[in-house]
């Protein structure tokens, strides 16, 4: 990521002055069901179980699938993730039949919230706000952790004992069989499917781009075969102190993703980055929310089994708070879902866009590839007739 965005990002979530949940060395709660994986000290890491202190149903604390369209606020979905408790213990990210990872691997499948108790070391303390992953309460080692009975969901369940299916085909069969995205990518976080010699654990940041990823790639070969769309379309979403505008233009598909983070005194920051024709090479300089934008938007055109090229405006407005790339990934799901204007020209659908950004146009044309190119081509092409 741009040492520029993960500074300002550091410096929003370092401001948050929130309480998470107070829990003693001893909880006896649910799991919506949920798990975490850390990174740190990578091939070894840190994993464990996200446990509310209560029994009531948490399913809702962690699937972000439900906080926009039922209109969820920051302070809401803060407040869910804020009264998880993570429980953790390291462990080697091959070691996936230990009877630990068992347990978690039948929380990542079940259908439903799972009763779960934890003895830890020492009362935990803090809290964590990421830009790719959503917030958690506080964390402590685990002692002791045992859940009740899980009753696992049957899809998950055929790709977990396929052991002869590869992980991005099982991810695929998923998507296509509708499996909420959060639970595919903790399944797969959690070592949940593929090749059984494999198989590993994957902390949970890179799984969620991983998967992203996979599902976009495969989205991509289909819709690369398929008939250009034959107007200029916007599709427009507000949410969670953010505004998106999706151009979509009657081209062969090309990519662009441009965020502008608005600050006091117009001291606002633009980041960019874009793809041609194939998949990007190398990890995004603009982070995760590059690859969960593309899947959400290939996800779409597949759907209409239509072919564009794509430029993404995105404006985070005062008080946003980084909530994890699912916050790019439902809004962009929305926006396409809603019905687009039209336009016969780039300049008409921009004119548009520009209507709606709090910024300008140009503001994100200067931080451009793509849009630039795009309007010098369409110059070029008048050019040529007049």
């Amino acid at each position: 990521m741009i040492k520029s965005k993960y500074a300002f990002l550091k410096k929003l979530t370092d401001q948050i002055n929130m309480k998470s949940v107070s829990v003693d060395k001893e909880i006896d709660g649910s799991s919506p069901p949920s798990i975490f994986i850390g990174s740190w000290n990578y091939p070894k890491v840190y994993a464990g179980p996200l446990i509310a202190p209560t029994h009531e149903n948490t399913h809702i604390m962690d699937q972000p699938e439900q906080w926009i369209t039922t209109n969820k606020t920051q302070e809401d979905i803060i407040g869910y993730r804020l009264n998880l408790v993570r429980g953790k213990q390291e462990i080697s990210i091959t070691d996936t039949e230990s009877l630990f990872i068992e347990k978690l691997q039948d929380i990542t499948m079940g259908k439903k919230s799972v009763t779960s108790q934890a003895m830890f070391n020492k009362k935990p303390r803090g809290l964590s706000f990421n830009n790719e992953e959503s917030p958690h309460g506080p964390s402590a080692i685990l002692k002791e952790f045992s859940i009740d009975n899980v009753k696992w969901d049957k899809q998950l369940s055929k790709t977990f004992y396929d052991t002869d299916l590869k992980a991005a085909d099982a991810i695929e069969i998923l998507h296509q069989k509708n499996i909420p995205f959060s639970q595919i990518q903790k399944a797969f976080s959690v070592g949940g499917m593929g090749i059984k010699n494999n198989r590993k654990l994957v902390p949970t940041r890179w799984s969620i781009t991983a998967c992203d990823t996979i599902m976009a790639d495969k989205l991509l070969k289909e819709v690369k075969y398929y008939p250009l769309i034959d107007t200029y379309k916007v599709y427009e979403y507000s949410s969670l102190n953010n505004y998106y505008a999706i151009l979509t233009m009657p081209t062969e598909w090309e990519y662009e993703w441009m965020e502008a983070f608005l600050k006091p005194n117009n001291r606002n920051m633009i980041f960019t980055d874009h793809e041609y024709h194939s998949p990007k090479k190398g990890y995004s300089r603009v982070g995760g929310c590059y690859y969960t934008c593309k899947m959400a938007i290939l996800e779409q055109l597949e759907k209409e089994k239509k072919q564009a090229g794509c430029i993404v405006f995105r404006e985070a407005y005062e008080n946003y708070m980084p909530l994890g790339v699912f916050n790019v990934r439902e809004n962009v799901r929305n926006a396409m879902q809603e019905k687009p204007t039209e336009y016969e020209t780039i300049h008409q659908a921009l004119k548009y866009i520009n209507s709606k950004l709090r910024l300008t146009t140009d503001d994100f044309k200067k931080e451009s590839t793509l849009l630039k190119e795009s309007l010098q081509s369409r110059q070029t092409t008048l050019d040529q007739f007049f």
